[in-house]
């Protein structure tokens, strides 16, 4: 007989991966609501404008933003004429180190990148893409003085890189002290499109600092975009409140709060603007509104708890954190709009402005979350210390996940490891450090925790059922693998890989064959195009002795997961059971090119030798 299915191998990492990921949402979002002193962007209760995605990561700068699309300029090719080839003083030619730094940033070395194009720029002045190419290198790496030099040396080019200058060299002579001249800069030339909402949000902080009250206060334009002109009104609140100008903050928090698609956002930094003018009692019952509504805010009971028992509300920020934070919101968004270079710079500027913690973690996580930027993400994310408990779990846990996506699972396990001993009694990393042991198929210590109190408890949920029914089954522990299996079922009838995992157990097993086929039918009638699912409704036809069916829908199955041992060893053997030796020996043999285990690899070796055995 052939070897029996193992469906932890299957369509259950999925599930297993996605409650990962979803455990590890989770687990960030409180600790940012608790310790951030400024509120989230919920994208659900905004009217945010729709944007169409950024094209890709290595083209320098060229995204979109704002409703429209940046187009790039054309640019001859490098170099059109150069007799001989520019060197630098240790012989190097321009053409070898503009193709090292972009073979450095396609990478993810992007300070070697930098390093390189900054070189190559001044060899070549006269090259616009070589200056966009240095500006983005330096952006990204972080060395915004030397991005600021190629943005000014630069000359014309693309909208994104001409309005980067300007918001930039703003910034950058803000946080070197000089408020006036960095406002004066912006009064005179707003940045512009497709940088116009962090220019737009970080303005008012730089004039509030420079002491030029009047533009630090002026009303947002309210034609303009609704995210800059909401969270325009928030900035004007709280600057109001920096001048003790108390009944006009609080009329602009109010405002928001009592517009039911902004008052998730606001609720809390209203509650704490109360209770900084010693009026708990009144922060309370918004604080109790809130929770009563059932408002998603994972902010908003720790803030009633806080303020139940006499804790502080935040303080004030100051005007270089209050534009640090101006920075994050259009990051956000931006993030939210899929132009992830965009939010990578403004969270650089918003570090170089106010170095926090949370900025570090929110622009680690960001840079992770784009295709080249992963590097760059894993090394901020790695910079975020120990002593911030929560906060550096949740960076180990981001570390995790991108080292999972990239198939380094043993580095992967470390960093859920050093999560799990920084916030031990989190079973949200406890279950998503589970996932992992499973993918690694370390079973016992799976079980461990599995079976431990942070994840063993009455109210526990489907998928830790299920988690703990894959890994008895995996050990051979199969009448405690089904009852897990059967619970979880029964918590959520409807989930095919559920379905699918024990269903194909039964069949495998050939314990209760009729009903586990029934249940593979249902799992595939709810994910008809998941090759593993089909893979087992055609074995379990196969175990019915529907070898002719067996075949279509194996085959089917291949179409969909070509490069799977176990689906292709499935389809061989139901070829040899129709008498189709040939094509039977072609799929096994197959089956030895696609990294078979060595207990699959001994059993296709001798079918190839002795045929199957029906």
């Amino acid at each position: 007989m052939p070897r029996p299915h193992k469906p932890v191998n299957v369509g259950a990492m999925r599930l297993i991966f996605r409650s990962a990921l979803l455990a590890a949402t989770v687990l960030a979002a409180p600790v940012l609501a608790q310790e951030a002193p400024r509120p989230d962007i919920s994208p659900e209760t905004l009217p945010l404008r729709e944007i169409e995605p950024s094209p890709p990561p290595l083209a320098p700068l060229i995204v979109v933003g704002e409703g429209e699309e940046t187009p790039a300029p054309t640019i001859d090719a490098i170099p059109r004429v150069w007799a001989p080839a520019p060197q630098d003083p240790s012989g190097r030619t321009a053409y070898g180190l503009f193709l090292s730094g972009r073979s450095a940033l396609a990478q993810g070395r992007f300070s070697e990148g930098a390093d390189f194009l900054s070189v190559t720029r001044a060899l070549t002045p006269e090259q616009p893409v070589v200056a966009e190419q240095a500006t983005t290198a330096a952006l990204l790496a972080g060395d915004l003085s030397e991005a600021a030099r190629a943005l000014s040396e630069g000359g014309a080019g693309s909208p994104a890189i001409v309005e980067a200058a300007d918001l930039v060299s703003a910034v950058l002579t803000f946080a070197d002290g000089d408020a006036r001249r960095a406002n004066a800069r912006l009064k005179a030339d707003p940045v512009g499109a497709p940088h116009a909402r962090a220019g737009a949000l970080v303005s008012p902080w730089i004039a509030a600092a420079a002491g030029d009250w009047d533009t630090a206060l002026i009303e947002p334009n309210p034609t303009g975009d609704p995210l800059t002109v909401v969270f325009g009104r928030y900035n004007r609140a709280i600057l109001l409140e920096q001048r003790r100008r108390y009944d006009e903050a609080e009329a602009a928090l109010k405002a928001l709060v009592d517009n039911p698609r902004t008052a998730p956002v606001f609720r809390v930094a209203y509650g704490e603007f109360l209770e900084r003018r010693g009026r708990r009692d009144e922060a309370l019952a918004v604080y109790g509104a809130g929770v009563a509504g059932g408002v998603l805010d994972p902010g908003l009971a720790p803030a009633r708890e806080r303020a139940s028992r006499g804790g502080r509300p935040s303080s004030l920020p100051t005007l270089r954190a209050g534009a640090a934070e101006a920075l994050t919101i259009a990051a956000r968004q931006a993030t939210a709009e899929g132009a992830g270079q965009f939010a990578v710079v403004y969270l650089r500027l918003a570090v170089a402005l106010d170095r926090t913690p949370e900025t570090l973690y929110l622009l680690g996580r960001t840079a992770t979350q784009q295709e080249d930027l992963r590097e760059l993400g894993l090394a901020v994310l790695a910079e975020v210390p120990e002593t911030q408990g929560p906060l550096y779990a949740a960076a180990q846990v981001q570390i995790g996940l991108t080292l999972a996506a990239e198939d380094q699972l043993e580095e992967a396990l470390t960093a859920f490891m050093a999560a799990q001993s920084a916030a031990p009694e989190d079973a949200r990393i406890a279950q998503v450090t589970v996932g992992q042991l499973m993918q690694l198929e370390r079973y016992e210590e799976a079980l461990a925790l599995l079976n431990g109190p942070l994840l063993n408890t009455a109210g526990q949920g489907a998928d830790i059922r299920f988690l703990r029914g894959a890994a008895y089954e995996s050990l051979g522990r199969i009448p405690e693998a089904e009852a897990e299996l059967w619970a979880a079922l029964q918590a959520e009838p409807n989930e095919p890989v559920y379905l699918n995992y024990l269903g194909y157990l039964w069949v495998d097993n050939g314990t209760r064959v009729a009903e586990g086929s029934e249940m593979i039918a249902r799992a595939h009638a709810a994910d008809p195009e998941d090759g593993n699912i089909q893979d087992s409704l055609g074995w379990a036809q196969f175990r019915q002795g529907q070898y002719e069916t067996a075949v279509d829908t194996l085959e089917q199955a291949v179409a969909k997961e070509p490069a799977n041992a176990e689906i292709n060893d499935h389809l061989g053997d139901a070829y040899w059971s129709v008498g189709r030796r040939r094509e039977a020996g072609f799929q096994w043999t197959r089956v030895l090119t696609l990294d078979p285990d060595a207990e699959r690899r001994a059993e296709v070796e001798r079918k190839l030798v002795e045929g199957l055995d029906l």
